[in-house]
């Protein structure tokens, strides 16, 4: 299959994609982490493009629970939502037969101006074999739900609340967004395994 993974600037999906022998490339305005086949630019002028799937990680800054706070202290904000939510709404509403959008769990406010608010599906770490959580949700079309592949909840739990919630509690700093919007390795090959 040929398959877009818009938004990604680590490979990690794409790699697990093109190990089970999909030509797969990802897409983002940075420059890729990992060598491999990759469009540095602008996604949406490659959304019309013949895809078998598109796998996309928009930015979830405007739309996610942990920034809603920030709308009532800046008014700015409200047009960033909108805005990310239109360029969300591209990968939900293109014609590709197979697409995964992936985000955390949105507030109502983003919710109101998505074309399907619903999302299918909520994935945590621990189901993919990483100790950790961080509730990520999946908008699907064309896709199956995704399969636990590694349950390591019980490990989980035995950990620090600051180890197991890690994503949560890293500290502050000029990488921590790109480090936070990294997929999980396990969670990316249960993706290619099962999907692809």
């Amino acid at each position: 299959m040929k398959i877009l993974v818009a938004c990604e600037f680590s490979g990690v999906v794409r790699d697990s994609f093109i190990e089970k022998g999909h030509e797969a490339i990802s897409c983002d305005i940075l420059p890729t982490e990992q060598e491999g086949p990759h469009i540095q630019g602008d996604v949406t002028k490659h959304l019309q493009d013949k895809w078998d799937m598109i796998i996309a990680h928009p930015p979830c800054t405007y739309l996610c629970n942990s920034g809603v706070r920030h709308l009532s202290t800046d008014p700015s904000r409200w047009d960033r939502l909108k805005e990310a939510c239109l360029f969300f709404n591209l990968f939900l509403l293109s014609t590709c037969p197979r697409i995964c959008v992936e985000n955390p769990i949105p507030h109502k406010y983003a919710v109101q101006h998505l074309a399907t608010g619903n999302y299918t599906q909520i994935v945590q770490p621990w189901m993919f074999g990483h100790p950790e959580k961080k509730a990520t949700c999946l908008w699907l079309k064309g896709l199956p739900k995704l399969v636990e592949t590694d349950n390591v909840k019980e490990v989980m739990k035995t950990l620090p609340a600051a180890r197991q919630s890690r994503i949560h509690y890293m500290a502050p700093g000029p990488e921590r967004s790109k480090k936070r919007s990294v997929t999980y390795s396990g969670l990316a090959k249960a993706m290619a395994q099962q999907w692809g």
